[in-house]
């Protein structure tokens, strides 16, 4: 898909919106900056600031592929959208009916956990042990297979597995617990559906169809020219640090590229299509982008979607996903009412400056998104 010229016009080389983004960039303490802007279904705007390698200052290009972390889920759940319609799973279903080894809640067996309960944080399973023992492996890919991965921490006699340490004390569908493991399984279950690995069917299903180049699954095919160095912020100074990979890839270990990454978002935004590719029929979209506050939905949230979730932002209900890890901060966000979508990918670690600055840029795009005809 080709990259219209900016809604925002330019004016003479620096134009405002580069001096606003600039101006965020040193407040939030930012390195680099990759930005998108999608509408209707047209990617109008993308652009990059700052360095990939503060070292070599080499710049950040609407090329440069950055670690998106979390804002993968957002991915994974659109394939599991496509499967169910095709007509290969009902989100409502046991999964075990897809699974080769069983994932059942130890304290309510009876209780079938289904894909939605997966996609909106509400399987019972927690990330109890994930964090504690820490699967990432700095500096490469993770060794351990996903599927190796998920019978170790789900299943009875797994390396990982403990009652209260994989899974939560509250059964399927009761509370919510948000959960990479989850999502993790959310990619094996995809695989074993589509009947190839879910990355090869994302591939072939959505990414081609949609134009989405300069997108990788792992550290490994991430060309050198476009590596993005992640940067930890310590006492004012900021440090490389290594990237890291993991087994669960579903929950986190997409690199993007902005130019890549926005048509995903312009079809997100426009109701499951963009331009002439179609991702998601509008209803299933819709339903997506349908929020619910169940029980337990932390303060910080007051919505959840199939994958999205929505935040009060200064007032404003914005439909967003953000994604972190170290020397990691990244955030995408969708406004149905005007079918836009802003990306935002950094390479420095959250902190409170850098969150300002991630939703003031954010707004400053969306209300110029609903404010132009």
């Amino acid at each position: 898909m080709a990259i219209a010229p900016a809604a925002i016009g330019r004016v003479r080389g620096e134009d405002a919106l580069d001096t606003f983004l600039k101006v965020q960039m040193k407040s939030g303490g930012i390195p680099g900056l990759a930005v998108g802007l999608a509408r209707s279904g047209q990617v109008l705007l993308a652009r990059g600031y700052g360095y990939a390698d503060m070292a070599s200052r080499r710049p950040v290009t609407v090329d440069s592929m950055f670690h998106i972390a979390s804002i993968t889920k957002t991915v994974i759940a659109t394939g599991i959208m496509m499967l169910a319609e095709e007509g290969r799973i009902s989100l409502d279903e046991p999964v075990n009916r897809h699974l080769d080894f069983p994932v059942v809640h130890p304290a309510a067996p009876q209780d079938a956990i289904t894909a939605r309960h997966l996609l909106t944080h509400m399987s019972g399973i927690s990330d109890a042990t994930y964090y504690d023992v820490d699967f990432r492996t700095p500096g490469k890919d993770s060794p351990l297979g996903l599927g190796e991965f998920l019978r170790s921490y789900l299943v009875p006699g797994g390396s990982h597995y403990t009652p209260s340490g994989s899974y939560a004390k509250a059964a399927p569908g009761q509370t919510y617990n948000y959960c990479n493991v989850g999502y993790g399984l959310l990619g094996y279950l995809g695989g074993r559906i589509a009947g190839m690995d879910f990355r090869t069917y994302l591939q072939r299903r959505l990414f081609a169809p949609l134009g989405m180049k300069r997108l990788s699954w792992t550290l490994a095919d991430v060309p050198p020219r476009l590596r993005v160095i992640p940067y930890d912020e310590s006492e004012g100074h900021l440090s490389p640090v290594e990237p890291v990979g993991f087994p669960d890839w579903s929950a986190g270990m997409l690199r993007a590229s902005i130019s890549g990454f926005m048509p995903f978002l312009a079809a997100s935004a426009n109701r499951g299509a963009a331009g002439r590719a179609r991702m998601l029929r509008a209803p299933a979209m819709a339903q997506m982008l349908e929020m619910h506050q169940p029980p337990g939905l932390p303060t910080w949230l007051t919505g959840q979607g199939l994958g999205w979730m929505q935040s009060d932002e200064g007032g404003v209900s914005r439909i967003n996903h953000w994604g972190g890890d170290p020397g990691v901060f990244t955030a995408a966000y969708i406004d149905p009412a005007s079918m836009a979508g802003v990306a935002i990918f950094t390479n420095t670690s959250a902190t409170a400056a850098s969150r300002a600055a991630i939703r003031a840029i954010a707004s400053h795009l969306l209300d110029h998104a609903r404010s132009t005809p």
